[in-house]
C-alpha cells in the first residue's frame, strides 16, 4: 500500500477555482490522514505557484476565500508544495513562500514510478 500521495496539477485551468479546489483539497485530506502528501504545480497550472496569482482567484468553496488560501491551508496541514522547473523558466522565480522546491522532470517520473507513491494528475 502506498504511503504517499503526489498530486500533479498540470492541465487544470488556473483561473477556474472550481478546477483547482479538488486537487488541493485532496492533498489536504491526505495530509490530515497522516499520509505524505505533495502537490507539484506544472504546465499551465504552474502559474499558481507565482506570487500574486492564486490570491486573485476565488476558491469556489467559501465566499472571500481564494485559491491561495487553499494552498496555505494545505501547507499548514503538512502538504509539501513544489513547482516544476519549467514554471520558473516560463514565469520567473517569484514563487509563493509555500513552495519548498523546484523539481525536474526526472523527479516527477521517479515519483510516478515509485511503488510506495500514488500519483494523481489534474
Amino acid at each position: 500500500m502506498a504511503n504517499k500521495l503526489v498530486i500533479i496539477i498540470l492541465n487544470s485551468n488556473p483561473e477556474n477555482g472550481s478546477e483547482i479546489l479538488e486537487p488541493i483539497y485532496h492533498a489536504t485530506i491526505a495530509a490530515s490522514m497522516d499520509y505524505g502528501a505533495e502537490i507539484i504545480f506544472a504546465g499551465r497550472a504552474g502559474e499558481l505557484a507565482i506570487r500574486g496569482v492564486a490570491e486573485k482567484i476565488p476558491s469556489m468553496r467559501k465566499p472571500d476565500e481564494t485559491v491561495y488560501d487553499l494552498i496555505k491551508d494545505a501547507y499548514q496541514t503538512g502538504v509539501v508544495i513544489k513547482a516544476s522547473k519549467f514554471v520558473v523558466q516560463r514565469w520567473g522565480d517569484n514563487l509563493i513562500a509555500e513552495v519548498s522546491e523546484v523539481v525536474s522532470g526526472s523527479y516527477v517520473v521517479g515519483e510516478i514510478m515509485n511503488g510506495n507513491v500514488t500519483t494523481l494528475s489534474y
